[in-house]
């Protein structure tokens, strides 16, 4: 990705060298209440129209979304006391991650202006270890993740490494495509769907809760594809990128993690998507540029 020399975002906060006590908790994401929706030129349904369809899934007795209570990826979270780093983010790795969440700030912005909506931009805290967020304790197990009670993605930067060592995903656009994953919850969070899917899970079984996770986290590896078309339109795709993003997903699709930790899979404990389904929802957000294309929650999967 050719990222050098562009705008980096100010959103971030750096909060790396903070210490603290021992990790407890959980992973996934909690919501609080969001706002409307976000529509785009060109025909098909919007994410409003997927509002709606929820809407009427639930009056039908279907169950929409879950989301849990911290982290993203999937792993368990933790909970210390942490003191805030005064550190500067001026490293390489904290200039890429500056600059990709410009990136994703430049797209989102254009994409709700085109449909008269104010897009609420969201800080990235980068920490090292455990970190304190609104939607409680988090160790760098939990992995990346966002938490719409303060509307912040946190990100350990050693991830990036053990997406290269433990998970085989190297490359600069596996990592943009991961932080452009959390960012896509924030959009979540921002036209209304997430909330809905916490006010759901109250009432569903873990499995039905699972299933409906499951259709969340494709729709933020579509919008990840969106941004990752504007950024391609932009000119800043290098060859091989878009490979490097694609075997990302691949590499933490459900079925590929159990399959690599236990030998084996159990499709009911699937809450984020199976490698090849990570990898579809991305290219179908890549291929159209097109959030009206990420409607996961209609889809037969």
């Amino acid at each position: 990705m050719e990222w050098r020399g562009r705008r980096q975002s100010s959103n971030v906060e750096d909060r790396r060298g903070a210490g603290g006590r021992s990790p407890f908790g959980r992973g996934g994401l909690r919501i609080p209440a969001g706002r409307g929706g976000v529509r785009r030129a060109g025909g098909g349904i919007g994410i409003g129209g997927i509002i709606l369809i929820l809407i009427i899934s639930w009056i039908l007795g279907i169950n929409p979304l879950t989301l849990l209570s911290g982290g993203d990826i999937g792993l368990d979270g933790g909970g210390y006391e942490q003191q805030t780093s005064s550190a500067p983010a001026d490293d390489e790795t904290a200039a890429f991650i500056r600059t990709v969440l410009a990136e994703t700030e430049d797209t989102w912005n254009g994409i709700f202006q085109a449909s008269g909506e104010n897009y609420r931009e969201p800080t990235l805290v980068l920490f090292s270890g455990q970190v304190q967020s609104a939607c409680g304790f988090a160790s760098a197990a939990t992995g990346p993740f966002y938490c719409p009670g303060d509307e912040k993605v946190y990100l350990d930067t050693s991830f990036f490494q053990e997406l290269k060592q433990k998970f085989g995903a190297a490359g600069d656009f596996a990592e943009a495509y991961v932080i452009a994953h959390e960012v896509g919850h924030h959009v979540q969070n921002l036209i209304g769907v997430l909330p809905r899917f916490n006010q759901a899970r109250q009432r569903m079984s873990e499995v039905e809760a699972n299933r409906m996770s499951v259709r969340v986290e494709l729709q933020a590896d579509c919008f990840a594809g969106v941004w990752a078309k504007f950024t391609d339109q932009r000119g800043l795709l290098e060859q091989g990128d878009l490979e490097e993003a694609l075997n990302a997903a691949q590499q933490i699709g459900d079925d590929t993690l159990q399959k690599r930790s236990q030998g084996y899979v159990v499709p009911e404990s699937f809450n984020h998507g199976t490698s090849a389904q990570r990898m579809e929802w991305f290219g179908r957000g890549f291929e159209s540029g097109d959030v009206n294309a990420c409607d996961t929650f209609s889809a037969d999967l």
